[in-house]
């Protein structure tokens, strides 16, 4: 039976990613989904992206990869080129220096045309989340790349009829939430356990279907299979901080 596999903000660890995808040994009929933020602060975007592309997985645009293009492709202003390399994207250009230099334009044009969210009918697919005040038609990139507390402290579901599934906000920021943890709220499970950062390291991958979490740490050889009962915890003092 074919799976649904759904993978965390990756953030340039492409060792990591290969890994993890060792403990899943996804299948050829296996449907993958990247929820974005493929890059930046891990030393490998350029590895990351360019597995994604010849793999033919399906990625959402994250906000990571929104910066990225605003300051390669849109502003292109010292303010966008900033707050994009202070974020992280110094080490994605180090990605792409010497013998990757001539994948960084395929893979700026590859960006521009990623989906902001999927919807697989029962899932809802977005990196960030949506923001509960406002019609989906409405929400633009500001909303799904960069919603956090409207999002994450929402005491009622957004969809009525199907779950919200994105990364964007580690998991360990969140009240509640215990490092490795996938947080989840009315509506919504937050897959992003913070692998670029040294107070977690955990990647996740998620077999919603089968309830089956993978989890792998960049930081050292700790890999490990939980029940997703096991590894979900409903996040804590829903009030916005």
């Amino acid at each position: 039976m074919s799976r649904r596999l759904f993978i965390g903000d990756v953030h340039g660890h492409y060792g990591g990613l290969m890994r993890l995808l060792d403990l899943i040994k996804p299948q050829t009929d296996d449907a993958i989904y990247f929820l974005g933020d493929l890059i930046d602060r891990g030393p490998e975007s350029a590895q990351v992206v360019d597995f994604v592309i010849q793999s033919g997985h399906a990625c959402l645009l994250g906000n990571h990869e929104d910066l990225m293009l605003k300051a390669l492709c849109g502003d292109r202003t010292d303010s966008a080129c900033f707050r994009w390399t202070s974020n992280g994207g110094d080490t994605t250009l180090e990605s792409y220096r010497d013998n990757q230099a001539a994948l960084l334009k395929p893979h700026l044009l590859w960006m521009e045309v990623l989906p902001t969210f999927l919807d697989l009918g029962d899932l809802f697919l977005v990196h960030a989340g949506v923001h509960p005040e406002m019609p989906l038609e409405d929400q633009i990139h500001e909303e799904f790349f960069w919603v956090r507390g409207k999002h994450c402290y929402c005491k009622e579901r957004y969809f009525p009829d199907k779950l919200i599934i994105n990364g964007h906000t580690p998991t360990f920021n969140l009240p509640g939430i215990s490092v490795g943890k996938i947080a989840a709220g009315p509506g919504w499970l937050n897959i992003d356990t913070g692998a670029c950062f040294t107070e977690s390291g955990w990647l996740t991958g998620m077999d919603f279907d089968n309830k089956t979490v993978y989890q792998v740490d960049i930081f050292n050889e700790h890999c490990r299979t939980l029940h997703l009962k096991d590894a979900i915890v409903q996040i804590g003092d829903l009030a916005e901080a």
